[in-house]
């Protein structure tokens, strides 16, 4: 049984990129970031310019729903392979259909154009709606809807990201899969 379940490579041409992922910036409240995802050679590049004018400050890529919804109940995490310019950013897996709902999120660190191999474990994602935690609920990995990744001035409950800086950015994902 292998260890991992592919979820994107993006070592491979993705000729159905910008189909899968589109941007979901601060604009949708007044916001002034901008976001894309697109293919650079060996990569897919999450990158763009974060700015915190006009009540904003986040800027993020997500998945279209997957039909059917993808099932990683037999895994215990996510795993990325990337190069990020030393920003912490976050994961989210949302378990509902619904275009703004629960989301379940995890933050990672990444070093300054470094290629490193990133595991966040499922048990270590947070409930959220709207990066309030809620109590109550847990993932149910049977049914994963689509996948996001966000930079975001806050963490979760209004906690500031303690690496955060507006302007420019740049996440290069050579993979991303479910490991066991």
């Amino acid at each position: 049984m292998p260890t991992t379940l592919t979820l994107f490579d993006f070592s491979q041409p993705q000729p159905t990129l910008a189909a899968v992922w589109g941007p979901l910036n601060d604009g949708v409240m007044g916001g002034l970031s901008q976001s894309q995802f697109r293919q650079v050679g060996t990569s897919g590049v999450f990158s763009g310019r974060v700015s915190t004018e006009n009540s904003g400050g986040f800027a993020s890529v997500r998945t279209r729903d997957f039909e059917p919804p993808l099932d990683l109940s037999s895994y215990v995490g996510i795993e990325l392979r990337l190069r990020g310019d030393g920003n912490r950013y976050k994961f989210f897996l949302r378990p509902e259909n619904r275009w703004d709902g629960l989301a379940f999120c995890s933050s990672f660190d990444t070093l300054d154009d470094q290629w490193i191999t990133m595991q966040l474990p499922f048990a270590q994602f947070a409930p959220v709606i709207r990066a309030k935690t809620v109590s109550g609920v847990s993932l149910d990995l049977s049914r994963i809807y689509s996948l996001q990744l966000m930079l975001s001035k806050f963490e979760l409950d209004g906690r500031l990201n303690p690496h955060f800086a507006p302007g420019p950015f740049q996440l290069q994902i050579e993979a991303i899969a479910a490991y066991r």
